[in-house]
């Protein structure tokens, strides 16, 4: 072979090659993952729902792609996301979070969804039931915002002199901060609490409000099962500790982290079965015919050390009942 003709050949497969390579990148499935807070954050998370995928046959990088979105509490961004992610008809669209799971039924009634939300999902217009969806979108009901009144009762049987409560909420996550909002007026009235709700949207708004307790200093704190506050745990467990107040979170990691107490779903699990969820889709499933699951054991953590920390003496029986005490 003439070395013009072998430098033109090599030539072609030169060029060739990056074709073939991007034709078998773009021949796998791609899911949106749309989650709040940042990728180290949600490292746990992130883990649990490759997990899932995983059991199902899929491994990230080699037969899925996956795009992670952080939303960072910009819940505007959403409609925009949503509809790139159809426009270029990703095969799945994943996401653990009430706001991201709106928007992404508003933006498509094709591309499939897989959500973990707090609340029914059935009132919120996602599926007609929770046994047959009958829509593009099904996932997992983990019950945040309906255990609310139980999380309540809780932290007054922890701490029983506490009588005014300073609820944070999400005022960006609409639906979940109405819920909690309900919930928490409704519940402290018949256990002898008083509220004062909080908004908090960004960093600096958290700051400020526990600014504001040197003039106006709560019992207690009440975290809502918003994925930005959830977010900011270290955040909330730091000036938690600083100020001395005693407060409630909606999962275990807080309570690890430092937290006083938590009562919720096992929020890992959730993820895990979101992927599970995912992987089945991307073989053929339906969400119509994936029927939406709701947990069946929710966990009551209480770290013993923050609890010695801020004075609190935990009563033998809320020791008994805890599914786990974190020394």
């Amino acid at each position: 072979m003439k070395r013009r003709e072998l430098i033109t050949l090599l030539g072609g497969a030169a060029a060739t090659w990056p074709l073939v390579a991007s034709a078998q990148q773009s021949a796998m499935p791609v899911v949106g993952f749309i989650r709040q807070g940042s990728a180290d954050a949600n490292a746990r998370y992130v883990a649990a729902f490759r997990k899932g995928l995983n059991e199902t046959g899929y491994v990230e990088g080699q037969n899925a792609t996956i795009e992670y979105h952080w939303l960072e509490a910009q819940y505007d961004r959403l409609p925009a996301l949503m509809a790139d992610l159809v426009r270029r008809q990703v095969a799945v669209i994943a996401t653990v979070g009430t706001a991201p799971a709106l928007a992404a039924k508003a933006a498509t009634g094709s591309v499939p969804i897989v959500f973990g939300i707090g609340e029914d999902p059935v009132a919120l217009g996602l599926v007609a039931n929770l046994a047959r969806p009958g829509s593009n979108a099904t996932g997992i009901n983990f019950f945040a915002n309906e255990v609310v009144a139980k999380r309540l009762r809780l932290l007054h049987e922890l701490v029983p002199k506490v009588v005014r409560v300073a609820v944070f909420v999400n005022p960006g996550n609409a639906s979940v901060a109405a819920i909690t909002i309900r919930d928490v007026q409704e519940a402290a009235p018949t256990i002898g609490l008083q509220t004062q709700i909080l908004n908090a949207t960004t960093i600096g708004e958290i700051n400020a409000a526990f600014a504001t307790f040197a003039q106006e200093r709560p019992d207690a704190l009440f975290v809502a099962a918003d994925a930005f506050l959830v977010s900011r745990g270290v955040q909330f467990i730091t000036l938690a500790a600083r100020d001395r107040i005693p407060a409630t979170y909606p999962n275990r990691d807080l309570v690890a982290a430092g937290g006083l107490m938590s009562y919720g779903t096992d929020f890992p699990e959730v993820f895990h079965q979101v992927g599970v969820y995912t992987g089945k889709i991307l073989k053929g499933a339906r969400p119509a015919d994936l029927p939406t699951l709701q947990p069946t054991r929710f966990e009551f953590v209480i770290n013993i050390q923050t609890a010695r920390a801020l004075g609190i003496e935990v009563p033998s029986g809320l020791l008994a009942i805890a599914d786990e005490v974190i020394e």
